[in-house]
């Protein structure tokens, strides 16, 4: 089969299966990882962060917090919680991508803009999907607060990382593997897909899990995919073949600066419109900004970059969903609706 074959969707795989996996993913990386020279010149060239005068711009940051919409479960519904956390309701199924509720994590400033979403307000939660075993997507004290009977579907060697942590219902996949949970519209189907990234929790896990984003697929056949962290690269294009008709992409738009050390694992803004044209998306969601200063960039560059970036390329104004931090739109059956936030 050569890349420009369409393959046929795989068959779902069963719930929690106990699986075996390679020790490393270090063959699926796309880029080098970065070595200790450099990290060095980072640190020495001071490109950790933004400057103090770039900080003044933190205010200006669009924050609406709110609950979730209330939808049927023949709708699709999006709200953005910050960085990459989104609460996706689907099928009639309330579902959490990378949660982080946690107000730090590990090596990193504590968040700038409040969660979008008060846990309280969230509804039960059916699944939670995680792209990666980064701190700023894997947080182990946000899942702690969930019960341990919720279905966690995880990149290929992370049910170990879970169990550990008595949840029940985990499930691990490789790219292109697929799983079905009940919902009251039917099944939904959540697909794991390639990303341009890595994976590294502790000194000596380097690549031991794998990393990716996620396509959910509702019983009527609506799409949203969820890149987690990505560089830009040929997958998009090779996902957009292979998941016709995706509605709604949640890309990333922000950490990329300087980009001779983050560009192979972090899209900018204007590679996020491009990777959303190569999935063949009509709709297209920043995130992954906002919330933790990961990288040098003005806090709002992310922002102003995408929409200039969108005009540039001719798209529908209307089909840029630039959220605030917990704004929320509803994807109709017959086409997308602003919601209130």
């Amino acid at each position: 089969m050569t890349e420009q074959t369409e393959r046929p969707l795989s068959e779902p795989r069963p719930t929690g299966e106990i699986r075996t996996w390679p020790r490393s993913f270090a063959d699926r990386l796309t880029a080098p990882l970065p070595g200790v020279r450099a990290l060095a010149r980072l640190a020495r060239e001071g490109l950790l962060r933004p400057g103090a005068e770039a900080l003044r711009e933190i205010p200006e940051l669009p924050v609406a917090p709110g609950p979730p919409p209330v939808v049927n479960a023949a709708t699709v519904a999006v709200t953005w919680a910050g960085h990459a956390s989104w609460v996706v309701s689907i099928g009639g199924l309330t579902v959490l991508t990378d949660p982080v509720w946690s107000r730090r994590i590990l090596g990193t400033p504590p968040r700038i803009t409040p969660v979008g979403v008060r846990w309280e307000d969230l509804p039960r939660v059916d699944a939670v999907v995680i792209s990666h075993n980064h701190y700023d997507h894997l947080d182990a004290a946000t899942l702690k607060r969930l019960p341990r009977d919720t279905h966690l579907l995880l990149p290929a060697g992370l049910a170990r990382w879970a169990r550990r942590r008595r949840f029940t219902r985990v499930t691990e996949l490789d790219w292109w593997e697929a799983v079905e949970l009940p919902g009251p519209a039917g099944p939904v189907r959540f697909d794991f897909v390639p990303a341009h990234h890595w994976s590294k929790r502790t000194l000596s896990d380097t690549c031991r899990s794998l990393w990716g984003g996620w396509v959910f697929t509702a019983p009527g056949g609506r799409r949203v995919y969820f890149a987690g962290d990505t560089g830009y690269g040929h997958w998009f294009e090779r996902i957009g073949r292979h998941y016709r008709g995706i509605d709604l992409a949640l890309l990333p738009i922000g950490a990329y600066d300087p980009r001779w050390m983050l560009g192979p694992v972090h899209t900018d803004p204007e590679e996020a419109v491009r990777a959303c044209r190569d999935l063949g998306a009509r709709i297209m969601a920043p995130m992954h900004w906002a919330t933790f200063l990961l990288s040098a960039e003005p806090p709002m560059e992310p922002l102003r970059r995408v929409r200039a970036a969108w005009r540039a390329a001719g798209l529908d104004r209307d089909d840029l969903w630039d959220l605030p931090v917990g704004g929320s739109r509803v994807l109709q059956g017959v086409g997308p609706e602003r919601a209130r936030f």
